[in-house]
């Protein structure tokens, strides 16, 4: 527990004021058949109503899966709109600050200058993980937040638990674990640590291992008290009622999701295993996601080589200590053949 944190203290004095938008379905409840509240077009047409502003439907799914409660969960256009509800709920512009673990998924630095946040980086130690003592000396009474990727992209690796909870128990503010690829280290979720630590908020997806990429739909789990925050200011309806539907559908079939799952981890150890047995590639490192770093002799050179045979991988060289390395993520039997197939042409080359 940790026992400096204060909700109240953290919250914007103009978000704790601030009446929150109303909409004509956030008023209406019960059943009713005729729709004269919102100035929607009358006709059907399949979305001409507007979506469920709390998506109450989709959370109850979501809840079965998960087995967190509705009121304990926020939806979004992407985690990228939580995200950035969460600056915009407890961070004041050109005052506060907020600390990540370098190097990480980008976003972070993006919605904080955005929002006109200070980001406090500190370097990750040699094996990827957080430095907890260099993380307690970059904090200070203006720190409002503190960003773990766990599995950390672009890295691959989970952090140490013991070293999350540390900083769950000693950091001021809200510790927000980003889990969008926690699907591919099963069972290593903090997400019953939600109950013990009022502080922490988890963000998943379900772009990645779901397979939904193309609809955005990120996920917040915290607090009542952080998602009644969240909720007062968000968009009405910033799920649209095709995202709403299109989840409700694939969440459906869980057997193919666990496949699918079961299959990118049996594929991602024969590919770490292919990687490792090149001269050109240098270090492949542990992965608990859908996606290998690996350090090559040329990053650049091996990108344009694979490019010029229509395979995209990402060049992430100019990342401060992830000189020379490549980020490959786990594709389809074929898509993995042909990666393979030019990965041994270029080796023979260089």
């Amino acid at each position: 527990m940790n026992s400096i944190f204060s909700l109240d203290q953290l919250t914007r004095e103009n978000v704790k004021q601030l009446v929150p938008y109303s909409s004509a379905r956030d008023e209406f409840s019960g059943n009713g058949s005729v729709f004269l509240d919102a100035n929607e077009n009358p006709y059907e047409n399949g979305v001409n109503r507007y979506p469920d502003p709390l998506q109450n439907e989709l959370k109850k799914r979501l809840t079965q899966i998960k087995g967190i409660s509705p009121s304990r969960m926020i939806l979004g256009n992407g985690s990228d709109e939580v995200i950035d509800l969460l600056f915009r709920a407890f961070c004041e512009p050109n005052r506060d600050n907020v600390v990540i673990c370098t190097p990480t998924y980008g976003m972070y630095e993006v919605a904080a200058g955005v929002n006109a946040i200070e980001i406090k980086e500190v370097a990750l130690d040699e094996n990827f993980q957080p430095d907890v003592q260099e993380v307690q000396k970059a904090m200070n009474e203006y720190s409002k937040m503190l960003f773990l990727c766990s599995p950390n992209n672009p890295t691959a690796n989970l952090y140490n638990e013991d070293k999350m909870i540390s900083l769950l128990e000693t950091f001021p503010g809200i510790v927000i674990v980003d889990e969008a690829y926690i699907d591919f280290a099963p069972g290593k979720s903090l997400i019953d640590k939600l109950e013990k630590y009022p502080n922490l908020v988890i963000l998943q997806t379900l772009s990645k291992a779901w397979g939904m990429a193309g609809i955005r739909l990120g996920i917040g789990f915290a607090s009542e008290e952080i998602i009644e925050i969240l909720n007062r200011i968000k968009p009405p309806y910033n799920v649209n009622s095709l995202s709403q539907e299109r989840a409700l559908d694939l969440l459906d079939d869980e057997a193919k999701y666990l496949n699918q799952v079961n299959g990118i981890l049996k594929d991602r150890v024969k590919m770490s295993e292919f990687l490792a047995s090149l001269s050109c590639v240098q270090k492949v490192y542990e992965s608990d996601a859908n996606f290998i770093l690996v350090k090559v002799d040329d990053a650049k050179l091996l990108y344009s080589f694979l490019l010029d045979k229509g395979i995209i991988i990402r060049d992430r060289s100019k990342i401060a200590g992830l000189e020379n390395c490549v980020r490959i993520s786990i594709g389809t039997e074929k898509e993995n053949q042909l990666l393979c197939e030019s990965l041994i042409e270029y080796n023979s080359k260089s």
